[in-house]
């Protein structure tokens, strides 16, 4: 196909029909990034658990609404059961002395199975929006978004209150610095094992949404979610930094990250819809975050390097002589 046949295979209807539903389950993933950013930037702790947790909401949720369980308290038992997870993950870490990471990496390598015998042993099981009352489907776009958008709002609004609160800030300065909050009697064990248990319940809240919204629950619906949380979290703050040089509000700089999450899905949706192959999306999230990390260390290095310094000096030599020449 030449080039210009394949421009004008592009049709810009299509692309505006399909956004909608990236901006819904970009809503859905930015909840995700919420709780990534618990762990990611105000425990500087790398969390690799949110894959497998992410799968156990789904899995509970359905497993559950098809038991008869009304959707609103499928979602809560699996918002519970993320909390458990996580609360597990953060035993393995500071209990047991493993490192965060391959923590995680544990957790999430036992939710596997687990997953499993939560679906009967099944890779995946399907739920219909006909037969069951749903709290949100890809059926019904507009009302996804809203929902999504409603959901979003709710998570920011409790965790911009509860972050301001002394636990809520004790769990920052343990992030920030441990040694500092050890020597100012925070437990700083207990801190962890806190925000690695909210960090995993919104995660799999964000699971059991997209389990409704795409009407299945699957056994690998989590794999790559971390990179997602992750291409949110930093595309919403390189965005929030870029036009905010000023400090932020805690619930602005939360709301740009689960804007993240609605571009990085709307693009996506645009990657598809140029007929690129989909199994390099992955490849594509990668380099996107690959990026979007490299961004912030740029710019300081660019501020910091000693060829700005030089030429600083140097402007700064120039202009002395030119006074001295004047006087």
């Amino acid at each position: 196909m030449s080039f210009v046949a394949y421009l004008t295979s592009l049709n810009p209807l299509k692309l505006l029909g399909n956004l909608p539903g990236g901006v819904a389950q970009g809503l859905i993933w930015g909840i995700m990034a919420l709780g990534v950013y618990i762990t990611f930037r105000l425990l500087d702790v790398a969390d690799l658990s949110v894959d497998g947790t992410f799968a156990t909401g789904g899995a509970v949720t359905v497993m559950l609404i098809l038991a008869g369980v009304p959707a609103p308290a499928a979602i809560l038992i699996a918002v519970l059961s993320g909390i458990l997870a996580g609360f597990v993950t953060g035993l393995l870490h500071t209990l047991l002395g493993i490192p965060a990471i391959l923590a995680g990496i544990l957790t999430q390598f036992a939710l596997y199975s687990i997953n499993l015998h939560i679906m009967g042993m099944a890779p995946n099981k399907a739920i219909s929006v006909d037969k069951y009352s749903l709290i949100v489907s890809s059926r019904y776009i507009p009302l996804a978004i809203a929902v999504g958008a409603g959901f979003a709002l709710v998570v920011i609004a409790v965790m911009y209150w509860y972050f301001g609160t002394e636990q809520g800030s004790a769990i920052r300065a343990t992030g920030a610095n441990l040694a500092m909050s050890k020597a100012q009697g925070i437990n700083i064990n207990k801190m962890k094992v806190i925000a690695l248990a909210l960090s995993n319940g919104l995660v799999a809240l964000s699971g059991g949404l997209m389990a409704q919204y795409q009407g299945f629950a699957d056994i690998n619906m989590g794999r790559g979610a971390i990179v997602i949380g992750l291409a949110a979290v930093i595309i919403g703050e390189v965005i929030v930094e870029a036009l905010f040089k000023k400090r932020l509000n805690f619930a602005v700089r939360l709301g740009f990250v689960v804007l993240g999450g609605v571009i990085y899905y709307a693009v996506v949706v645009v990657v598809l819809w140029m007929k690129l192959n989909s199994n390099d999306l992955k490849l594509f999230t990668a380099v996107v975050v690959a990026i979007f990390l490299a961004v912030p260390y740029l710019k300081s290095k660019k501020k910091n390097s000693f060829a700005k310094i030089a030429k600083q000096n140097a402007k700064l030599r120039a202009a002395a002589g030119k006074g001295e020449k004047d006087a």
